[in-house]
């Protein structure tokens, strides 16, 4: 009698087949995992960017204080955008500062004065805050303005009533996909207003 120590053709393809099958599952699952992830991991990224930026934001506005042209410590206001003057980086001269919001990008831009007289000429060095900044698709203003006595100004032309800064940052990297928009809020009073 004569033994057979191999796999005949139809039980290597069916073998080949159910292990295909099983491989596409297998990655199917790795790659979905990775793909969920990755989106966590870069929205997490985003928010501690975005919660760097708000904070020194906020340290920004509490210190503004009169320009060196002897401009009022703010300048413009609105709600996509501020622009104030404060010491940012601790030299002999004040910068004027401006966030603002373009489309999905929160960005910072700093000014020194220079000149005699002295003056604010010039484009400035911007930086990014935050990306993926939802506020306008959101209809969240970034900025809300509030006089001394907690009463909220809507009239951007009324500067010098300024007191106090509330600030709402919206960030989502994928909006059509978990986890949801993350909304950042703080706040800053003009210390040097009082």
């Amino acid at each position: 009698m004569k033994l057979s120590r191999g796999l005949t053709l139809l039980e290597t393809v069916v073998s080949t087949a159910i292990f295909s099958v099983v491989m596409v599952v297998v990655v199917s699952s790795v790659l979905f995992f990775y793909r969920a992830n990755t989106s966590s991991l870069e929205q997490s990224y985003q928010i501690n960017e975005a919660r760097r930026g708000v904070e020194f934001l906020v340290r920004d506005v509490r210190e503004a204080t009169t320009a060196d042209d002897g401009s009022y410590p703010l300048s413009s206001i609105a709600s996509t955008s501020i622009t104030f003057f404060s010491d940012t980086d601790l030299d002999l001269g004040v910068e004027r500062i401006t966030y603002t919001l373009a489309t999905t990008t929160f960005t910072r831009t700093v000014l020194d004065s220079s000149g005699v007289p002295v003056s604010y000429a010039g484009v400035g060095t911007t930086t990014i805050v935050s990306e993926y900044v939802r506020n306008l698709e959101e209809e969240v203003p970034i900025f809300r303005y509030y006089d001394e006595e907690g009463i909220e100004i809507t009239d951007y032309a009324a500067v010098s009533s300024v007191r106090f800064v509330g600030i709402s940052l919206v960030v989502n990297v994928l909006p059509i996909r978990a986890p949801a928009e993350f909304t950042l809020r703080s706040s800053a009073t003009l210390r040097n207003l009082r």
